[in-house]
């Protein structure tokens, strides 16, 4: 009866799974830069050391199970065994190795990953200044004079030098294919550098929950040929409304579901100054964690 049922139950359940798995999107297992693939092979490497471990465990309690199944009249009986050197000596060996590589693998990846460690390149970085809403994203490009919400753009094989912060709630800039997300804090400069290899229109999101509008707090990372990110930011600039910190007052009030808004001209110290209103004028980075895979401090 219960094998009848089992049956008819597990096709559905496959069923099930599969289409639940459908609309998952592995961002962070297709990176378009060179940080985002130097995190995707620690994940990687991470995940087939502790196999080593879990794959033998779960063979040999299916094996067990059935070796030792109460129709086996061939197994051993030995209800007083307590005690085997081969048994500790292999169970104790095995994950205390893997636990020394693994803390090996992860001492010396974060360090290369400090998102505040430049990035080695012959071409010359741009600098993005970064600000999370309520609930939105604001970019600043302080040396092109331009600065726009929600959406954000790159020239393809150049670092980028992010300077992050909050004008509200502690939030998480991430873009899962390019690598790093790092915390964005009010009264705070964090810091990341990531470049694209790859041209595309990445996913941006806060990954960190900031209140009701946190679900719709996204942005595209376009990342273009030199050509076309000059063309972009000559359309920018067409925009011709400015961002003085009068004017910015009114884009920082809370809204969901912001549509991607340019301004050009900048006021140049708008990001200092949306710092140093939380500190008496001076800006400060934190000393302690900033993300998921570095350290600062």
């Amino acid at each position: 009866m219960r094998t009848d049922m089992w049956r008819r139950l597990w096709p559905c359940s496959a069923a099930a799974l599969l289409v639940s798995l459908s609309g998952c999107k592995m961002d962070v297992l297709d990176p378009m830069g060179s940080v985002g693939m130097a995190e995707k092979t620690l994940i990687a490497t991470s995940t087939w050391a502790m196999l080593i471990v879990v794959v033998p465990v779960i063979i040999l309690t299916l094996a067990f199970a059935y070796y030792y199944r109460e129709a086996n009249r061939t197994s051993t009986y030995a209800p007083e065994w307590s005690h085997s050197t081969t048994i500790e000596v292999v169970v104790w060996t095995i994950p205390t190795l893997i636990i020394l590589f693994l803390g090996v693998l992860t001492w010396k990846t974060t360090h290369e990953l400090d998102p505040y460690k430049p990035l080695q390149s012959d071409v010359k970085p741009i600098k993005v200044e970064v600000v999370a809403l309520d609930w939105k994203w604001l970019f600043i490009y302080p040396d092109l004079g331009i600065a726009t919400v929600n959406q954000l753009a790159v020239p393809v094989g150049t670092p980028v030098n992010f300077l992050i912060t909050s004008d509200s709630v502690m939030n998480s800039f991430f873009i899962p294919q390019l690598g790093t997300q790092v915390y964005a804090m009010a009264g705070m400069q964090t810091q990341v550098h990531l470049i694209a290899d790859e041209a595309g229109n990445y996913a941006g999101e806060s990954a960190n929950f900031s209140g009701d509008g946190f679900s719709d707090m996204k942005f595209r990372a376009l990342a273009k040929s030199r050509a076309d990110f000059n063309a972009w930011v000559a359309q920018v600039r067409a925009a011709q409304q400015q961002l003085s910190m009068d004017q910015y007052a009114s884009v920082a009030k809370p809204g969901e579901k912001v549509p991607v808004q340019y301004f050009s001209p900048v006021d140049p110290k708008l990001f200092h100054n949306i710092i140093a209103k939380y500190n008496n004028g001076q800006v400060l980075e934190p000393q302690g964690a900033v993300c998921g895979t570095g350290t600062k401090g």
